[in-house]
Formats: structure tokens, C-alpha cells, sequence
């Protein structure tokens, strides 16, 4: 108050401030993928066993079936029969001599393999478009 009793007031100044956020678009991006497929060559040496049969006539007796057995890489395998003379008896008939002989021949093939390559473009505001292709 002052000397004549009158009261004064005092006006106070205060800012204040309002942020806000705005979203705003300034370009776009388009990622496309791009499938690539070349063809790689496959080659190899591929082996196979081809055996030879030959049969053996023997017509022999023996007193006891043989073994199978392998002579020189031949596997020989004795085939026998009972044959009923007045008393039984081993009769070797035949062997069976399997070689094996082992071929190798040239194996080629092609084949397909595929990848992606990722493209991206960027588009600005003004018009520009720029693009970004990987390394390869």
C-alpha cells in the first residue's frame, strides 16, 4: 500500500512456451529384391563295380563242403549237391568265380543356384531418387 492507502498492484509478465510435434515426410524408401540364378558346373569321378560271373564245372568228390574263398580278387563260391550212390557222398559241381573289376568314368552336370540382391531407392522431396545397389 502507499501513504494514501490506495493499494496498487503490480502486473507480473510470465512466457510460456507450447512445443508440439508435427510429423512431416520428407522421402520415401522402396526396397525390392532382385533373384539372380547362375548355373555352376559339377564334376566328378564317379566309380562303379561291374563283376563278371564264370561258372567252373568241377564234378568232383570231396569229403566236405569248402569254404568260400578269395583267390587273386576272384571270390570263388563252391556250389555242391548230395548225389545217393550206395552211400552219400559230396560231389563238387561247380565253383562260381566272381571278379571285380572297378570303372571310373567323367561326371558332369550343371547345375542351378540362385541368390537376391536387395535394391533400395530413395526417394526425396524434390524429386530426386537415388538408388543403392550391394557390392558385389
Amino acid at each position: 500500500m502507499d501513504d494514501s492507502g490506495c493499494e496498487k498492484v503490480i502486473p507480473l509478465v510470465e512466457e510460456r512456451i507450447s512445443a508440439r510435434k508435427e510429423e512431416v515426410e520428407t522421402g520415401r524408401v522402396r526396397v525390392r529384391t532382385v533373384m539372380n540364378e547362375t548355373n555352376f558346373v559339377v564334376r566328378e569321378e564317379l566309380e562303379r563295380d561291374n563283376v563278371e560271373i564264370q561258372r567252373v564245372p568241377i564234378d568232383r568228390e570231396i569229403d566236405q563242403v569248402p569254404d568260400i574263398r578269395n583267390e587273386d580278387g576272384v571270390l570263388i563260391i563252391p556250389v555242391v549237391e548230395e548225389i545217393l550212390v550206395i552211400e552219400k557222398r559230396l560231389m563238387l559241381r561247380e565253383e562260381i568265380h566272381l571278379r571285380r573289376r572297378t570303372i571310373s568314368e567323367h561326371f558332369e552336370q550343371a547345375v542351378p543356384l540362385k541368390s537376391q540382391q536387395a535394391i533400395i531407392e530413395r526417394q526425396q522431396f524434390d524429386g530426386d531418387c537415388s538408388s543403392s545397389k550391394p557390392k558385389e
